[in-house]
């Protein structure tokens, strides 16, 4: 076992409490939840994306 001691005068980030998250304001900065069936495959949306079609 070791004699050093770490003392800090901050709160431990695994003690704090979280922030809440607001759905709302997750909303508007990620946009709405969408299911995953409706994204097309991956070459086909980096494709859309290239040729302007989204």
């Amino acid at each position: 076992m070791s004699a050093y001691t770490f003392r800090s005068s901050r709160p431990d980030q695994w003690v704090s409490p979280r922030p809440t998250r607001d759905p709302a304001r997750l909303a508007a900065i990620h946009g709405p939840l969408r299911p995953m069936q409706d994204e097309p495959p991956l070459l086909t949306g980096l494709l859309a994306r290239l040729l302007g079609l989204r």
